[in-house]
């Protein structure tokens, strides 16, 4: 769990935390790693918001389409714990062309922002995002803080 925490570069020092979130999410019964660490994640809000905070006090944003939504949803096939995604390769160079405009639009424009999907399909989103910007940090909605300021510069 920390060594996939590391890697999207969510910071550990809260352990605690993690380890509460980590019990709470098991309930004594074996879970799924990516459901355990999607748990753990969103006990971890208030951190991942405030270290995506840009100068301007906001987290800048790009969402995707309730398009992309629904295909990347609609994609996943396996058992409930072992989802994995078949998506036509098509479909994907389309999805990564789209991110790379969003991006560089948003990079020219002095933002740095996050891409902001649905916790059930985050995971899926993330490794997709990571071959072709592997510093784009991908959140879910249950990873922003409540009270973390918010702006959407883009949307896939």
């Amino acid at each position: 769990m920390l060594q996939r925490l590391l890697a999207e570069r969510v910071s550990i020092r809260d352990l605690p935390t993690i380890l509460e979130g980590i019990q709470e999410a098991c309930g004594g019964a074996a879970r799924a790693i990516p459901a355990i660490l999607a748990h753990v994640r969103a006990r971890l809000a208030r951190q991942i918001s405030d270290s995506h905070t840009g100068a301007g006090g906001y987290i800048p944003l790009v969402t995707l389409s309730a398009e992309w939504e629904t295909e990347f949803g609609e994609a996943q096939v396996g058992p409930p714990e072992d989802r994995q995604l078949a998506m036509a390769p098509s479909r994907l160079q389309e999805f990564m062309q789209k991110l790379r405009a969003v991006f560089e639009a948003a990079a020219s424009a002095g933002e740095v922002p996050v891409l902001l999907t649905s916790g059930g399909i985050r995971s899926h989103v993330r490794a997709i995002v990571e071959r072709i910007r592997p510093t784009t940090p991908v959140l879910a909605q249950a990873e922003i803080h409540p009270r973390a300021r918010i702006r959407t510069v883009g949307t896939i």
